[in-house]
């Protein structure tokens, strides 16, 4: 309820700088407006969101597959970890405005490189988070497997990948959270759908209330995905405690 109410501030706020005039509408319009281009424009938004959401679903899948598979190979295997980690770490620092026009040149317009690019975006919050969380293990329960002959598999099994699922949510929600930086910038280095191509081609015509419209939507999107991880991760991590703040009912 708090948030609500923060949010509901702002947008009156906002809503009262335009109408004064205090904003110049060209460049910020209303929330009303916004609104407005929203149901105005709901058929040609409704489509291009589809079509964003499935690439940013696509390449956060295959994010999720290629992270796990890093954090995983760099726990068990220690040249692994000291070959990959330093590429790892050093794919952060090239920028996606870059990389995603080189994808669209090497891929084509397709599918294909705006997923590729999401994945790019979204692996690495995976790998060095299930990597974290499968090393910060509790050293009495590795001891005590070990008493027990426990094979290095099984201890991965039943001890270390149990104990890495909250830090690897944790990471799954914050790649869940950027996903759509990546699929923007990959329609803006070429499509002809989406609502980064919506974004591009409204800022271009100065639609404003459809370009902040399609933010809107942006914004819905990554927030679900978010929401959405974080139930699935209440529903399967169901072994941590969780504390409620005092005051709270």
């Amino acid at each position: 309820m708090a948030a609500l109410a923060v949010v509901l501030v702002v947008l009156a706020g906002w809503e009262a700088l335009v109408r004064g005039e205090v904003v110049d509408a060209f460049l910020l319009p209303a929330p009303t407006d916004i609104a407005e281009a929203l149901w105005t424009d709901r058929a040609l938004l409704s489509e291009d969101l589809a079509v964003t959401a499935w690439e940013v679903v696509l390449g956060l899948a295959g994010a999720v597959v290629i992270g796990v598979a890093l954090g995983v190979a760099m726990h068990l295997f220690p040249p692994v970890r000291k070959a990959l980690r330093p590429i790892v770490i050093g794919s952060q620092a090239v920028p996606v405005p870059i990389v995603a026009p080189l994808l669209i040149l090497v891929l084509g317009f397709g599918l294909a490189p705006k997923v590729l690019l999401v994945a790019l975006v979204c692996f690495f919050p995976v790998t060095i988070n299930l990597y974290d969380g499968l090393r910060d293990v509790d050293p009495d329960a590795r001891k005590l497997l070990r008493s027990l002959d426990a094979s290095r598999w099984q201890q991965l099994r039943h001890l270390e990948a149990p104990s890495a699922l909250p830090a690897t949510f944790t990471g799954i929600k914050v790649a869940a959270a950027v996903a759509v930086i990546g699929s923007v910038f990959a329609e803006w280095a070429g499509s002809d759908r989406g609502l980064g191509h919506t974004l591009l081609i409204a800022n271009g015509q100065y639609e404003s209330p459809r370009a902040f419209a399609a933010c809107v939507l942006l914004f819905a999107l990554a927030i679900a995905l978010y929401g959405l991880f974080a139930l699935l991760e209440r529903r399967v991590v169901d072994w941590t405690p969780r504390t409620t703040p005092q005051g709270a009912s």
